[in-house]
């Protein structure tokens, strides 16, 4: 458990830096001018603190460049304001899918294998030897069996009653992270249309201002609005995508513990 958490925290902050890395790949902006007589020390360290600045940043958009491409920064920044909450919202979407995968990934078990090898010893009424064996298995299938066995001496019932409960807990679990990965997939395309609108109005407010229509005035707000657009939905689509094979992943397990709690139920009915 320690090690897949720390597997998922170590994957999350590798892809939370990479995307800040592209956020942060903008132009250092130009030292404020200051009179030689009466500010030359202070223009002097103000200068000093651009060129660091400018060098820390010129080596975070380098750093983007490489991992995401000069064209992905570009179109990065192209897009305004609106790129950033999109940003945010794409590292919240894209770390719980990592943390979902990782989790649906290791509750999976070979259900037929493990089958095999309890079911011969529930027969035997080897109940001791059972529990332990779903007890080193991991997954909630196992769980709810362990869970189970612990009331085997005690009647069907009892067995099955520690296993609902046990079921529901399990179902929790299993549950966590679609209510996150749902936020990103609607807050992604809403912040995008939010983006679109800003940079109409930009396009608008140049028209106004320039009395007349040219493309070049409107181009730059138009090219706002489509850019936010399309961020929104590339961040919406794959996370939609894997938000929906997560979904069938965990109907598989649910299967797969009904089938298990069923058959050991049987067993135990069968050796009454």
């Amino acid at each position: 458990m320690k090690k897949r958490f720390s597997l998922t925290l170590l994957l999350i902050m590798a892809m939370s830096f990479a995307f800040t890395s592209l956020a942060y790949a903008q132009e250092a902006p130009a030292p404020a001018e200051t009179p030689a007589e009466v500010a030359a020390p202070v223009a002097e360290t103000a200068t000093d603190a651009a060129v660091a600045t400018t060098e820390e940043e010129s080596t975070t958009k380098n750093f983007a460049e490489l991992v995401f491409g000069s064209g992905a920064v570009k179109w990065f920044k192209d897009g305004g304001w609106a790129m950033w909450p999109i940003l945010l919202v794409t590292i919240y979407g894209l770390a719980y899918v990592v943390w979902k995968f990782i989790t649906l990934i290791y509750a999976k078990i070979n259900l037929n294998a493990f089958l095999n090898q309890l079911l011969p010893m529930v027969k035997d009424k080897k109940y001791k030897d059972a529990a332990e064996l779903a007890k080193k298995t991991r997954g909630p299938v196992a769980a709810i069996v362990y869970a189970g066995l612990l009331k085997a001496d005690q009647g069907v019932e009892s067995v099955e009653k520690a296993i609902e409960n046990a079921a529901m807990i399990e179902m929790s679990y299993l549950e966590k992270g679609f209510v996150e990965m749902s936020s990103a997939i609607t807050l992604a395309p809403m912040l995008g249309f939010l983006g679109t609108v800003s940079g109409m109005i930009t396009a608008f407010a140049a028209i106004a201002a320039a009395r007349a229509v040219d493309a070049t005035i409107v181009a730059s707000g138009i090219m706002i609005a489509l850019i936010t657009t399309q961020a929104g939905l590339l961040v919406a689509i794959p996370i939609q995508f894997f938000n929906n094979i997560f979904i069938t992943m965990v109907d598989g397990l649910v299967i797969d513990m009904q089938r298990a709690t069923e058959k050991v139920v049987e067993t135990l009915i069968e050796n009454k």
